[in-house]
């Protein structure tokens, strides 16, 4: 099982899209400063998630959602689902 999943930081008011094997594991790594490009935003929260059967899924739609390339893309979906 795979997620992709949304992280927010409150200090930095910003939104971090991934995916991941271990949920609960890459939040804790992404709060401890494993990640270079998280690191500044600590502490983070997962938002939101979505499962996957493949590795290869969760990374697509990772991809889909950072190519919308929009803060109010990512909030709808938060909010109430998939806004495909």
């Amino acid at each position: 099982m795979y997620f992709t999943y949304i992280m927010y930081s409150q200090s930095k008011d910003r939104y971090y899209v991934g995916y991941t094997k271990n949920l609960q594991l890459r939040l804790e790594r992404h709060n401890a400063g494993w990640s270079r490009s998280t690191k500044s935003g600590i502490p983070w929260k997962i938002v939101y998630s979505e499962k996957f059967e493949t590795k290869s899924e969760a990374i697509e739609r990772e991809n889909a959602i950072k190519k919308m390339k929009s803060r109010n893309y990512i909030e709808k979906l938060i909010a109430g689902g998939r806004p495909d």
